[in-house]
């Protein structure tokens, strides 16, 4: 006898061993595939894309225990429990990354012991058919941005078909008639994303039946039963597109958010790569290594001595007898002069003269070299920008006309060219016709 026991009691602790060891693997597992499947790239959906961007729809399969016990302490007709197999399968539209309805349906036995006068019980359950609220109360990433382990909960409503059987203890048994009534489903459980549209699903349900008599014993107003699963679940539609009740809207924004941060910070590198280009190739072509007045950029004699008259093209003057002359300045080249200057243009925030007003300058510079008149250039600008940006600006500008006056052949000593910026408005600057006005190049011949 007491060797008996002894086996009883170690079939029991080894039995035991192996099914903790089950759950270890299984939950091992379930971790190992959340992890591939956080490392698998899925596509991208922009945040606020359509339902269309999204597999909504999904199906689940899962089996479980089907029990009369309660974890609440509920009042039930029959204490002790027998374990039985369970089955269910359902259809989910999810509406939202954290909000879907199902339509489920279960079936099995539910079976227990201890009832009255030491009764025992099982209740066929052919089919039951509930519509439910599935609530996702977090999408939860671990480590990687794709790791999905998702707790919800379900509450719903709909019909159960049972037929009970109640067996006394000399085994006579009774059996109810089939009945339809209706039941709530309440349940808890865990999904657990182990690749793109497919999830491993971990849960418990609490079913209480509108009637007193689910397990053949007439008494009190609703019966329970507890349906324990594993399953798993599969999203419908295009493999490229994401499922939704995988998606975190939270994630996607920062996403989006850093994308554009990114773009926009390469463009401004651009921007300003480009602005020193400029500024070191407009320092270039302005310089005047040697001093004689014409830029390098059409200097044609580089290096003459300091204090060398030059001609237009940096070239020293042949020694000329000084003959006194009276210059006069005629309408018609002042006329010569106004054109110039209204056909006067730049490109945008430089110093770069357009190919519409050479014609104009060309004018300008034959009035020059022929009548040997001085000519002095003041540039303007309006008062958008710094004062230091509007100042240098216009000099610039006073200097492109000049230098290119002297590329002409005109005589760059007979030639001023000074930079006011701002600080000389011929109109007001809080319209943009006024700021037009002020943005100009002056020319006074003398």
């Amino acid at each position: 006898m007491k060797e008996s026991c002894f086996k009883l009691k170690l079939n029991s602790m080894i039995k035991k061993i192996r099914q903790r060891k089950a759950c270890l693997v299984t939950a091992m597992a379930i971790l190992a595939t959340s992890s591939a499947f956080a490392q698998t790239p899925i596509n991208e959906v922009k945040p606020f894309a359509p339902e269309s961007s999204y597999r909504t729809w999904s199906i689940g399969v899962n089996g479980g225990v089907l029990v009369p016990w309660n974890p609440f302490g509920f009042r039930r007709d029959f204490t002790g429990s027998e374990y039985n197999l369970g089955y269910s399968a359902y259809i989910k539209k999810q509406i939202l990354p954290g909000f879907g309805l199902q339509a489920a349906y279960m079936g099995g036995k539910v079976a227990g012991k201890n009832g009255p006068n030491g009764s025992t019980f099982e209740t066929k359950m052919p089919w039951s058919a509930a519509l439910s609220a599935n609530i996702t109360l977090a999408n939860i990433n671990w480590r990687h941005e794709n790791g999905v382990i998702q707790p919800y909960i379900t509450a719903g409503g709909g019909a159960i078909n049972f037929e009970p059987t109640v067996t006394q203890t000399d085994g006579t048994s009774t059996t109810t008639e089939s009945t339809t009534k209706f039941f709530i489903p309440v349940g808890a459980g865990l999904k657990f994303g182990v690749a793109p549209g497919i999830n491993i699903d971990l849960g418990y349900t609490l079913n209480f039946v509108n009637s007193p008599n689910f397990d053949g014993v007439n008494t009190g107003s609703h019966d329970k039963f507890s349906y324990g699963h594993v399953g798993l679940e599969f999203a419908l539609g295009a493999k490229e597109k994401p499922f939704l009740a995988h998606s975190n809207p939270v994630a996607a924004m920062k996403r989006d958010y850093q994308a554009n941060y990114d773009e926009l910070a390469a463009a401004l590198k651009v921007q300003r790569e480009e602005n020193e280009a400029l500024k070191a190739q407009l320092a270039t072509d302005l310089a005047d290594d040697d001093e004689d007045g014409v830029a390098n950029k059409y200097d044609k004699c580089p290096g003459t001595p300091a204090n060398t008259k030059v001609d237009g093209a940096g070239c020293p003057l042949p020694e000329a007898k000084q003959v006194v002359q009276q210059i006069t300045v005629t309408e018609e080249d002042r006329r010569v002069v106004d054109e110039a200057i209204k056909n006067l243009e730049f490109d945008l925030s430089k110093a770069t003269i357009r190919s519409t007003s050479f014609p104009s300058l060309d004018r300008v510079a034959g009035l020059l070299i022929e009548k040997n008149f001085s000519l002095k250039l003041a540039g303007h600008t309006d008062n958008t920008g710094s004062m230091q940006l509007n100042m240098r600006l216009s000099k610039e500008r006073a200097e492109a006309v000049k230098a290119y006056l002297v590329s002409k052949g005109a005589n760059p000593s007979r030639i001023e060219a000074t930079g006011y910026g701002p600080t000389q408005p011929i109109a007001t600057n809080a319209t943009a016709e006024g700021r037009q006005a002020n943005r100009r190049v002056e020319f006074t011949l003398y």
